[in-house]
Parts: structure tokens; C-alpha cells; sequence
């Protein structure tokens, strides 16, 4: 199964600018291609879809064990002729959740993309540093913004150290603005698939191609699947999907699918009242650049709370769960009416927010799991809220804790992110609640999903 890992020194040194390169230089060719991303990204699988026009993944080490890593990969990426996954941070950056330990755990070489700007022998010294810092896959160096005269050093020190120069990105203009959570979305983008197109050109180019995708046909290790259960009469699942809410892991979505469960996108800018569903997810993504539009849409806001209030089983996550506030606060100050859901204020802080894995234990019994019991899930984010909730009490590997999220019989509402396939026992409960609802109130289970 072939299958390479882009990782990178750090962040901003162009992982995901020679991801999207490689990705639409091999679809290019006519390849099936498939794309991951290492770690609790959401934005980077973006621009792989633009690529390579199917969705991207993610596989996360801390969220998931070796045989559902594995599972998940072979999944996703063994039809295909080539998986290339993005690395997150820096290569050994993230602990148990890098890519380095990702690498580790499915045996997949890795390629390493240096920033050589302002760079001339120091890349060797930096090339020394990830080869020998500890043992590894790395089967060698992508040079993002080398210079040409300086390919030959390139190739020299690659010799030197007995590994490959699998070739280089020459400095260009196709830079993609970045924000707060990163880099912009790829849908905000008027021209991106004249910038990928134009990337592709330059893989094709300067990137050895051929060289890296004889190096990765690698067997995969031997795992046990995991059984998804299926629900004999699913619900309908009304999910949150446009320019604002676009932060959901498609696993999650997937996964929901696989328990049979009918997914109805809809979107809180532009639709008026939701689809008529069992159950309701709120995604994570940018709710204050689209304040003004979404507190304007007062018919969808007083519909998702007359729904919520009633009891529809709901995953409000990061974005979600601002909107669910009284009130969204911009940067500049301007307040902006909202759900009114939970009782507080969503408030611009000016820096990064409890950043990072958590481990969460529940207060009490919830719509998701019961008292006592863990969730892993993840924060990023530059708001914070008056009200925060304390239905989890959230704790970090270094020590430090916090309570967080609002929870009930039929409510999840915080900050953290969660993957089902952390546990799935928490999608179980969550699409138990659903069908109670469904059949509560008799709801129609046909298919009438939009998006």
C-alpha cells in the first residue's frame, strides 16, 4: 500500500503548500489519489479536496489506537494508488498525536519539507537534527523556497547523510492568507484551483515524482477491525454545513452513515428553519466573520432554540456552541444577538484559548456518556464565553484542568471537539437519543438530505 508522510520542521514551512502540489501533480497523472491529514485539522483537508476532488481524512494517534489508525487507513487509502498524509506542527512536534508518532505506528517513510529561505549550509545542520534526534522513517527532504543555485548543496548534503533529495519548491506568489486558526478556508479562495493547477505544474516540475512514489509501496501492519454497529430504524441527523460551520471531521459523518443514520445538511446563513430531523449538530468554524448575517436570520435561530429546548438531541461544537449564545461579541466590539440557548456571552480574547488534547471526565450523566466516564476531544480557538459550562472537568497532559461544556439528557455544547471514533459509544448514545426523539415525535425517516 503506498503511502508517504509529508511532515515538515514546523509550522508555516509549506507542508501543506507541497501537499497540495504532490496531490494535484499525481491526480494530474490520472493516479487515484487519497489524502489524510495528521492531528485535529480541519482547514488543510480542505485544500486536499480542492486536489483531488474527494474528501481527505484525518488520523489522529491521540484520539485513536494502532488498529483503528490502521483500520482507517486502509479504509480510506486502499483503493487508491498512492495515500499522501500531511503532517501537523513540526514532525516531532504533538507528542503522542505528531506526526512522528503517526509515522511510527502505521510504518509509513516520511519525507520532510524544510523552509530553506535565508538558508544556505545551515539546512544541513537542520537536515543532522531530524535525522539523528531520534530513530525514525524518514526517507528523506523536500526544499520548500530553494533556491536554484543552491540545489547542488541540496543533493550534496542528502548524500552526505545517506538519504534521498526527492527535489524542492522554488519561491513563488501562490501564497494563501492566514487567520487566526490558520490559514483561510479553501472555499474563500476565487481562484484557488488556478493556484493548485499552477502548484501541480511546479511538483511536476521540481518534485522527483517518480523516485517518491517507487519509495513508499510499504506493507501495512496487521490490525483488527472494529464493528460499527447499525441502528435497524435510524434517525435523521440535521448537520450544520456552510461558509460559517464547516469544521466537522468527515469520520464523524461517516460514521454516523455507517450506524445507518440519514445525514440533512442546512445551512444557518441561508436557510430559514431546519429539516425536520431527530437529532442536530451545530459544527465548529467561523460564526463571528458572518455574525452580522447569521443574528439577521432570527427565523433559523429561534427555530434551532424552539427545537433545542424541546428536546432534540444536539452536538453543539466551538462555532456551534458561540452561536448558541445570547449574544457573539466581534472584534470590534459590535454585540450581535444570537440563539440564546445558553445564557452567557461569546467574546473575542485576542489570543489562543486552552489550546491543545484534552482528556475530559464527565460531571454526571449526559446525553453522551455517564458520570465518571472520558472523553478525549480536542480546543482551538481564539473566543471565549461567560459561560462555559462544567458538565466535564477538562484536564491536559501537563497538568493543568478546567470544567467546560454544558450538558444534559439531550445536550453537548462547549469549546471541545470530539471524534466518534475516539469512542464510539459516544455516537451510539448520541443516535440512541435521536431515534428516542424521532419516535416521540414521529418523524418521517426518508432521506431528503441537501449540500
Amino acid at each position: 500500500m503506498r503511502r508517504i508522510i509529508i511532515g515538515g520542521t514546523n509550522s508555516g514551512c509549506g507542508k501543506t503548500t507541497v501537499t497540495c502540489a504532490l496531490l494535484t501533480a499525481l491526480k494530474k497523472r490520472g493516479l487515484n489519489v487519497s489524502a489524510f491529514k495528521c492531528g485535529p485539522d480541519y482547514i488543510d483537508p480542505m485544500f486536499h479536496r480542492k486536489a483531488i476532488g474527494v474528501a481527505s481524512h484525518n488520523l489522529d494517534s491521540f484520539f485513536c489506537g494502532k488498529d483503528t489508525i490502521l483500520s482507517l487507513l486502509y479504509q480510506y487509502g486502499n483503493n487508491a494508488d498512492i495515500s499522501v498524509i500531511e503532517g501537523v506542527m513540526g514532525f516531532y512536534d504533538g507528542s503522542c498525536g505528531s506526526a512522528y508518532s503517526l509515522s511510527e505506528i502505521t510504518e509509513t517513510p516520511s519525507v520532510i519539507v524544510i523552509d530553506c529561505k535565508g538558508m544556505s549550509d545551515s539546512i544541513g545542520a537542520v537536515m543532522s537534527g531530524f535525522l539523528h534526534f531520534r530513530l525514525n522513517r524518514i526517507s528523506g527532504f523536500i526544499f520548500n523556497r530553494l533556491p536554484e543555485k543552491l540545489i547542488p548543496l541540496a543533493e550534496r548534503l542528502c548524500n552526505e547523510y545517506g538519504t534521498e533529495y526527492f527535489g524542492c519548491l522554488p519561491k513563488n506568489d501562490l501564497t494563501i492568507e492566514s487567520r487566526h486558526l490558520g490559514l483561510v478556508t479553501a472555499d474563500e479562495i476565487s481562484d484557488i484551483q488556478t493556484r493548485l493547477e499552477k502548484l501541480g505544474e511546479l511538483a511536476e516540475k521540481h518534485i522527483l515524482i517518480d523516485k517518491l512514489f517507487s519509495s513508499c509501496d510499504i506493507p501495512l501492519p496487521e490490525f483488527k477491525s472494529s464493528e460499527i454497529r447499525h441502528f435497524p430504524d435510524p434517525p435523521s441527523i440535521a448537520i450544520a454545513r456552510d461558509k460559517a460551520f464547516c469544521f466537522i471531521y468527515q469520520e464523524n459523518i461517516d460514521i454516523l452513515e455507517k450506524m445507518g443514520c440519514n445525514i440533512r445538511y442546512f445551512s444557518p446563513l441561508n436557510d430559514s428553519s431546519l429539516p425536520e430531523a431527530d437529532g442536530l449538530i451545530l459544527s465548529g468554524g467561523y460564526p463571528e466573520l458572518y455574525a452580522e448575517e447569521l443574528s439577521a436570520n432570527r427565523s433559523m435561530l429561534d427555530d434551532i432554540k424552539a427545537h433545542i429546548k424541546k428536546g432534540l438531541p444536539t452536538i453543539a461544537e466551538c462555532g456551534g456552541f458561540m452561536y448558541l449564545h445570547n449574544e457573539l461579541a466581534c472584534k470590534d466590539g459590535t454585540l450581535y444577538p444570537m440563539a440564546g440557548v445558553i445564557d452567557g456571552k461569546a467574546i473575542p480574547t485576542g489570543k489562543l484559548q486552552r489550546f491543545g488534547y484534552i482528556t475530559m471526565t464527565s460531571k454526571q450523566d449526559n446525553m453522551l456518556c455517564s458520570s465518571g466516564s472520558s472523553l478525549k476531544s480536542h480546543e482551538f480557538h481564539y473566543w471565549d464565553s461567560t459561560s462555559c459550562g462544567d458538565g466535564f472537568h477538562a484536564e491536559k497532559s501537563d497538568g493543568r484542568s478546567w470544567d467546560c461544556c454544558h450538558t444534559s439528557g439531550t445536550l453537548y455544547a462547549g469549546f471541545p471537539h470530539i471524534y466518534f471514533y475516539s469512542d464510539t459509544s459516544a455516537a451510539e448514545n448520541f443516535v440512541e437519543k435521536c431515534i428516542s426523539y424521532g419516535e416521540k415525535n414521529g418523524h418521517d425517516k426518508q432521506d431528503n438530505s441537501v449540500g
